[in-house]
């Protein structure tokens, strides 16, 4: 009975999140503060028609996986090593900046140590996949500032990975610890080093065995990394990157499938597993989101000084890096409190749909600045164009 319930709980909620993901297709917008959305809504702090269980959780655990495996798969370290002075430039503005301002924020505001620096973690990194989709839909991969932001994504994702493995180390002996990562990360170098042509034999088959054995190898993953006492998030992102030194694009062609769907199932039922109620101080979220955007915006615009001497550039940089997504989701998720679970879903919530619509009306906003530029120009440019 339990299953049934649980089975039912799951087809409900992907029937509201297919509505929702029609809808946000139509609007051009991110879905996935609509799936948050519609968790809260169906969950205990709103209708209370679905709840979450060991099904759910299973469920949304492998979305949470085969997500991380897709940030390992764009880890390609020979390509960050090319451009290792625009990932480091970009990088450490981002990373000062925003991390900063998050941490002092929330522990002014109230939070304890440990919760302020996850609320710092999840207020400092943006969403690779918004990102990467505003970019695509707005038709801007050309233009000179894209290639900026997408280095300022994987140097996020590379602080992320390092934030994961210290809040996991917990109080374990960190030597042993950090041993047994070096270990798994070994082994998994080694499986993808000498055996490319086995993996890539395996990808070009035309029957299910491509999708079977993709599935498996994060499974299998994840379950040994448990295993050794290690952190599965981790060693599913170095698996990523491992095989992006083999065949990256076969990979995501036969996970996509399965990260679509749990990846949906992850974010729902996180927001079903939401509670509002749980000392939740609403001034206190309204200024933590007003803080990311105008933090981002700072980061932005220092940065697209350093890089190309243009505060037009970091405007640019800045509205497609609002929004904060499935990485700070992961982290509450894992690491948050119920109130500091609610404070970063909100958070992604509003600098989700805040930095969709300031992307895709970027060109406005540029225009503006130059236009403020030009009204406050010399008054010898004025007089020879004749004003």
């Amino acid at each position: 009975m339990e299953g049934i319930l649980a089975a039912q709980g799951i087809i409900i909620a992907l029937t509201v999140c297919l509505a929702l993901a029609l809808l946000s297709k139509y609007l051009t917008i991110p879905a996935i503060p609509f799936y948050i959305i519609a968790g809260v809504v169906l969950g205990k702090s709103g209708l209370g028609i679905v709840a979450s269980d060991q099904i759910s959780s299973f469920f949304a655990d492998l979305g949470l996986i085969f997500l991380l495996f897709f940030v390992g798969l764009g880890l390609k370290v020979d390509k960050i090593a090319d451009n290792g002075n625009a990932v480091l430039t970009s990088g450490i503005i981002d990373l000062n900046v925003n991390m900063l301002i998050g941490f002092l924020a929330a522990y002014l505001l109230g939070f304890p140590l440990v919760e302020a620096l996850i609320i710092a973690a999840a207020f400092y990194i943006s969403s690779t996949a918004m990102t990467v989709t505003s970019l695509i839909e707005n038709r801007k991969l050309m233009m000179r500032e894209s290639e900026a932001i997408i280095w300022l994504m994987v140097f996020e994702d590379l602080v992320m990975i390092i934030v994961l493995a210290l809040l996991s180390a917990g109080n374990q002996n960190l030597l042993l610890f950090a041993g047994k990562i070096l270990l798994g990360l070994g082994v998994l170098y080694i499986l993808a080093h000498y055996g490319k042509e086995f993996l890539v034999s395996i990808l070009d088959r035309e029957d299910e065995l491509p999708v079977l054995f993709t599935f498996v190898a994060v499974l299998a993953t994840a379950g040994c990394a448990l295993y050794l006492g290690i952190p599965d998030t981790l060693m599913v992102i170095a698996l990523g990157a491992a095989i992006a030194t083999t065949d990256p694009d076969a990979f995501e062609q036969h996970a996509r499938p399965f990260k679509d769907v749990f990846m949906v199932i992850f974010f729902v039922f996180f927001g079903i597993s939401i509670t509002l109620s749980a000392g939740i101080n609403i001034g206190v979220i309204a200024i933590i989101c007003i803080l990311a955007v105008f933090s981002k915006l700072v980061s932005g615009v220092l940065t697209g000084i350093a890089l190309y001497g243009s505060a037009k550039s970091g405007i640019e940089i800045w509205v497609n890096t609002i929004g904060r997504g499935e990485f700070s989701i992961a982290l509450a998720a894992l690491y948050g409190s119920p109130p500091v679970a609610a404070t970063i879903a909100v958070m992604v919530i509003v600098t989700s749909l805040v930095g969709s619509f300031a992307a895709k009306y970027s060109d406005l906003l540029r225009l503006g600045l130059s236009g403020r530029s030009r009204h406050h120009g010399p008054p010898a440019r004025r007089t020879r164009t004749g004003h």
